[in-house]
Parts: structure tokens; C-alpha cells; sequence
């Protein structure tokens, strides 16, 4: 039984978030649930660069990130891990500073305070100093920083071989495993 709650906020990137919902929605995972929380600048931004919003459908949900009435605002709500992708830098720096002003900081206070795998897909680069330091506040309150960087040595052949591999990754450390390259050597 698994519960996962996906973060989207308005950092560039949102094909990285469509990837997880398409590889999370499948029902050869056997999750219980998918939830899903864009914030404002997250829809538009997914607007540009992909298009139409996605729609509660099956497993997933839609919840609205200025309502703190989702289950997994509270840790009694059972949910099993949160991946927020793309994270921008300003949603990173409140959660690494404890300010739970929308759903997305609440849902991330809540994985964190309940010991639960939470993961970061940064999208910014450079850093500079504060963002350096709020990686390292939610490193060490249990959170996993997972800047947007490929890999190559799997070969990829397009694009889409680049962003299922992240993706496949960030799963895979937040305790889902779905086929994806292995390093052998």
C-alpha cells in the first residue's frame, strides 16, 4: 500500500513532474493513491511548456495548495513519501525554514516531522550561498536534495531517455523502483 503526494511548483521543468504522474499513475506500481498539488505559478508554467493541466483520474487526485484540508497535511493521513518536482529555490527555502504557508510546505513539514522520504528535484542553477544553506537545513532534518542534472552513461538516445532516467532515480530514493539503467562497471 503506498500513498504518494507530488509537489509541483513554478520552476521550469514540468516535464519532470508529467513523467512522474505518467509513470506513478500506472497500475503495474499498485499505489493507493497519487496526489497531486500545483501551486499557482506551477500551472501556468506547466501551461507553456506542456499544455492542458492534468485531470483527477483513477488513483490521482487534485488537491488545492491554499487549503490545508488534504489528508496528508497531517501525519495521520498515512501518506508513504513526497517528491516536489520541479522545486523551485523559494518553496525549498520555506520548507527549509519551517514555513508552512500553503499545502506544499505544510505537506513537506509533515514528511519531514514524520520521518518520511521526502525529495527536492531542484531545478535552479547557479547556487549561490542561501540556496546552498537551505539544501543543507533539509539535508539534515531528513530531506533529500536532488538537483535536475542527467546522467550520460546510460547512453540516452533522446530527451525523454534523459528525464525517465531522473526520474526513475528520484523514484528510486524515495522507495519505488520502477526499471531503469544499473551501473554494472
Amino acid at each position: 500500500m503506498k500513498k504518494i503526494v507530488l509537489g509541483i511548483t513554478g520552476a521550469s521543468g514540468s516535464v519532470y513532474a508529467s513523467k512522474l504522474i505518467k509513470i506513478l499513475n500506472s497500475p503495474s506500481l499498485g499505489l493507493d493513491e497519487l496526489a497531486l498539488v500545483f501551486t499557482s505559478t506551477a500551472k501556468e508554467v506547466w501551461m507553456h511548456e506542456i499544455g492542458s493541466l492534468p485531470q483527477s483520474d483513477g488513483i490521482m487526485k487534485i488537491y488545492d495548495n491554499q487549503s490545508f484540508f488534504a489528508p496528508f497535511a497531517s501525519g495521520s493521513g498515512g501518506y508513504d513519501a513526497m517528491l516536489i518536482a520541479p522545486c523551485s529555490m523559494g518553496t525549498m527555502g520555506r520548507i527549509a525554514h519551517g514555513i508552512s504557508m500553503d499545502l506544499i510546505g505544510r505537506a513537506a513539514d509533515v514528511m519531514l516531522k514524520e520521518r518520511k522520504p521526502l525529495l527536492l528535484l531542484i531545478r535552479e542553477s547557479p547556487f549561490h550561498l542561501i540556496h546552498i544553506r537551505n539544501m543543507e537545513l533539509i539535508t539534515l532534518a531528513g530531506g533529500i536534495i536532488m538537483p535536475a542534472s542527467p546522467s550520460f552513461y546510460h547512453q540516452p538516445q533522446s530527451i525523454d531517455d534523459l528525464i525517465n532516467d531522473l526520474v526513475c532515480r528520484a523514484l528510486s530514493l524515495v522507495g519505488i523502483e520502477t526499471p531503469r539503467f544499473r551501473w554494472m562497471g
